[in-house]
């Protein structure tokens, strides 16, 4: 069939998919490395109030980061390689064919990025409460981590921008979710566009003269019932 709206809505989708999917990687990534390759998501942080420093009491395991950051970036290549895909056999073959299974595979692979996207950002949302938590907590004039991105930290952390690029990264996850629960719908639409106009053909598609398609009814038994030759006087 013809490159319709519909899949013209869904490689747009997988673009956007993609870049979500790098933006919350490296948001991840870039927090890791300014707290020393640590996941802060749901960790505690002390006072020094002699030094007027904040740092790093308990950590996650970095597992939990490399967890987030890798489910980000496998939605993002396969949204790549899809968008790929139906571009080069657009302009290639310039005929695009949905198989049934192909799109039955799809919808399966739709519920299972929901799953951990859902996963995903459960842990980010979480994880950055309970740590803004601890910082308010025990840091005194603090009640946000907000605030706290302006306050010194233990060298060599660099928390500038912790907080910011922890709610990128798990608006970005959200808004993946959204958009591949966009993706599950249009291919729903799809596949029953098709069933639809198989229908269709095969009701009104028959041999010549059949009735909708059934080869029991021939065209002599559907000619006209007063189109008979004249009885002989």
């Amino acid at each position: 069939m013809a490159l319709t709206v519909l899949l013209l809505l869904e490689l747009a989708l997988y673009a956007s998919c993609f870049i979500c999917g790098i933006v919350t990687a490296a948001s991840i990534t870039i927090v890791q490395g300014n707290f020393g390759g640590r996941c802060i998501l749901y960790g505690l942080v002390n006072y020094n109030a002699t030094a007027s420093l904040i740092g790093v009491q308990s950590s996650s395991s970095a597992s939990l980061c490399y967890f987030v950051s890798a489910i980000s970036v496998l939605v993002a290549v396969v949204c790549f390689s899809l968008s790929l895909y139906w571009l080069y056999t657009f302009f290639v073959d310039g005929d695009v064919k949905r198989e049934r299974m192909w799109m039955n595979l799809m919808v399966a692979a739709c519920g299972i990025f929901l799953f951990f996207l859902l996963i995903s950002g459960c842990m980010l949302k979480i994880g950055r409460d309970n740590l803004c938590t601890s910082v308010t907590q025990a840091v005194p004039n603090v009640t946000s981590c907000v605030e706290a991105q302006t306050r010194k930290w233990v060298s060599p952390i660099r928390a500038g921008r912790f907080y910011n690029n922890l709610y990128k990264a798990e608006t970005a996850v959200w808004v993946n979710f959204f958009f591949w629960l966009l993706i599950g719908v249009l291919v729903i639409l799809q596949r029953r566009q098709g069933s639809v106009s198989k229908i269709i053909a095969g009701g009104f598609g028959g041999p010549a003269g059949g009735l909708f398609g059934d080869p029991g009814v021939t065209a002599a038994e559907t000619e006209p019932f007063f189109n008979q030759p004249a009885r002989p006087q």
